[in-house]
C-alpha cells in the first residue's frame, strides 16, 4: 500500500475517534446542570418573630371630665410629675358649691327640728304621767265616794262631782297618750328629713367634688389637651366627653406590637425580646413577653374581629405586649419600637439554609427508566381503574418537602423534616446528617432539576439576572 494511502486512513481514523469523543463530551455536557450547593452543618439556632408597634407605659389613665363647666385653673403642664393626691385642675363650681351650701343648711334645720321634736315628745312623755296619776287619784276618790253614797254619807252633789272628776281624768290620759303619738310621728319624720339631707348633701358634694381634679397615682402629665378658660363636657351616649389630660406611670415602660395571626401561635409568656426604637437608633433594649391578646385585630382598621358585624378575609393582627427592662428617662409614649420575639432556641442543631428547601409531588419523583416497561400496559391503563388505583394516583399528586443533594455527581432528593428557622437558616429534624452536600441554588434550578440529573458544582458569585437573560 502506498504510503499516502495509509496517511489518509490514519487521518480520517483520527477524525473519527475525535468526533466520537466530541459527540460523548456534547451528550455528557447536554443534561449537565451548574448548581450552586451548601453543607448541612451544626449551629446554634433561634427563631424569632418580628413586630412593629409603639412605646407605652403599662399603667396610664384618660382624665375625662366629670361635670359640665368651665376650666378657671390648671395646676399642671405638660412633662410635669406628680404625686397621688395632687391637685390637677380646677372648674368653675359656684353652682355647686351654693348647692352644698344651701343642703348643709337644711340638714342643720332638720337637726334642730329633731332636737324639737325629741323635746316634745319628753314633754309629752311626762304630761302622761302626770295624766296617769291623776287618773289613778280621781279613780281612788270615785271608788271611796261610790262607798259613801251608799251609806249616805256624803251628798249626791259631791258623788257626782267625784264621778266627772274621775272621767275628766281618763279623758286627760287619753290625751295624753295621743300626743305622746303625735310626738313619736313628728321624731320620726324629723329623723327621716334629715337623712334625706344628708343623702341630699352627699349629691351635691360628689357634684363639686367632680369640679376637683387630683392624681390617681404617682406619674407624668404625658399630654395636656385643654386650656384654662376653655368649656369641658361630660360623656354621654355615644359621644365621649372632654379628655383633660393622661397620666402615665413611667416606671414601667413596655412596647405594644402587633404580631401577624401566622406568628401568634409560636408567641408565648415570658419570652425573651429585643426591642428597638426608630428615635434611639443603635440601641437595643431588652425585655420579655408580658401579655398576648386573645382577639384578632384586623390590620386596615385596628378593630377588634368581636367589633364587627360581619366576617373578614383581611390580614389580622395579635397585640402583644413587651415589658422593657431597665427604660431609659428619655423613652417617651408613642414612638414607633420594633420588637424581635425569641419564640425557640436550638442549641447544636443541624442546619440548611431555608432556600435550599423545595417541594416535589411523588410521581416527580419517579425514574423515568422505570416508566419505560409500563408503556406496554398504556391500554390496561387507559381502562377505568379500582378505588386503589384513584388511592395511588392521589398518592403521587402527595407534595414532599426535601432538598437535593450531591452524590455521585448527581441530584439525588431526600425527603426531610424540619424544626424551628431563623432568617437563613432551618433545623432539620429527620433526613440528613452533617456534611451532607446540598443544593441551595439558584432558585431556578431547584425548581426545574429532576432526581438523578448530572451536576457541576459552581460556587462563585451569581450572575445577575440580566446577564443570565442575555
Amino acid at each position: 500500500m502506498k504510503t499516502w494511502k495509509k496517511i489518509a486512513i490514519g487521518v480520517a481514523v483520527a477524525v473519527l475517534l475525535l468526533a466520537i469523543v466530541g459527540f460523548t463530551v456534547y451528550q455528557s455536557h447536554k443534561n449537565l446542570v451548574t448548581v450552586q450547593t451548601g453543607v448541612a452543618q451544626r449551629q446554634n439556632l433561634s427563631s424569632v418573630v418580628s413586630a412593629s408597634g409603639e412605646i407605652k407605659p403599662k399603667t396610664y389613665v384618660n382624665i375625662g371630665a366629670n361635670a359640665f363647666g368651665k376650666i378657671v385653673k390648671l395646676y399642671v403642664k405638660e412633662g410635669d410629675r406628680v404625686k397621688k393626691g395632687q391637685l390637677l385642675a380646677q372648674l368653675e363650681n359656684v353652682q355647686s358649691g351654693a348647692d352644698v351650701a344651701a343642703t348643709r343648711a337644711s340638714l342643720e334645720a332638720a337637726r334642730t327640728d329633731a332636737v324639737a321634736a325629741d323635746a316634745g315628745l319628753k314633754t309629752a312623755m311626762a304630761d302622761l304621767n302626770r295624766a296617769k296619776a291623776d287618773a289613778e287619784r280621781t279613780r281612788l276618790d270615785w271608788e271611796r265616794a261610790q262607798g259613801l253614797f251608799k251609806e249616805a254619807l256624803i251628798a249626791k252633789s259631791e258623788y257626782d262631782s267625784r264621778k266627772a272628776a274621775w272621767e275628766s281624768a281618763q279623758a286627760g290620759l287619753a290625751q295624753a297618750e295621743a300626743r305622746i303619738a303625735q310626738n313619736k310621728a313628728q321624731s320620726d319624720s324629723a329623723e327621716r328629713h334629715i337623712s334625706q339631707n344628708r343623702a341630699t348633701l352627699t349629691h351635691a358634694s360628689d357634684v363639686l367634688q367632680k369640679t376637683t381634679y387630683q392624681a390617681p397615682f404617682d406619674g407624668m402629665i404625658t399630654n395636656l389637651p385643654v386650656r384654662e378658660g376653655e368649656t369641658v363636657v361630660i360623656g354621654i351616649q355615644n359621644s365621649p366627653g372632654s379628655t383633660l389630660m393622661t397620666i402615665a406611670d413611667m416606671s414601667v415602660i413596655t412596647a405594644e406590637v402587633k404580631v401577624d395571626e401566622t406568628d401568634i401561635v409560636n408567641v408565648n409568656m415570658g419570652q425573651p425580646a429585643e426591642v428597638t426604637v426608630d428615635a434611639i437608633p443603635k440601641t437595643v433594649f431588652h425585655g420579655i413577653v408580658t401579655e398576648i391578646g386573645n382577639n384578632a385585630m384586623v390590620r386596615s382598621t385596628g378593630l377588634a374581629t368581636a367589633q364587627q358585624t360581619s366576617t373578614s378575609q383581611e390580614a389580622k393582627d395579635f397585640k402583644v405586649v413587651v415589658t422593657v427592662q431597665d427604660p431609659p428617662q428619655d423613652l417617651r409614649p408613642g414612638l414607633s419600637a420594633t420588637a424581635k420575639i425569641t419564640t425557640a432556641t436550638r442549641k447544636n442543631a443541624l442546619t440548611i439554609p431555608i432556600q435550599a428547601l423545595t417541594v416535589r409531588r411523588q410521581s416527580d419523583l419517579v425514574n423515568k427508566n422505570d416508566q419505560k416497561g409500563s408503556d406496554k400496559n398504556s391500554v390496561e391503563a387507559a381502562a377505568p381503574r379500582s378505588d386503589v388505583s384513584k388511592g395511588d394516583k392521589d398518592k403521587k399528586d402527595q407534595e414532599l418537602q426535601g432538598v437535593f443533594i450531591i452524590r455521585n455527581k448527581k441530584a439525588e432528593f431526600i425527603s426531610v423534616e424540619t424544626g424551628v428557622a431563623d432568617t437563613t437558616d432551618i433545623e432539620v429534624l429527620k433526613g440528613l446528617q452533617e456534611g451532607d452536600q446540598i443544593i441551595t441554588g439558584s432558585y431556578k434550578v431547584l425548581r426545574t432539576v429532576r432526581p438523578g440529573a448530572s451536576v457541576k458544582v459552581d460556587n462563585s458569585a451569581p450572575k445577575k439576572e440580566d446577564e443570565e437573560g442575555s
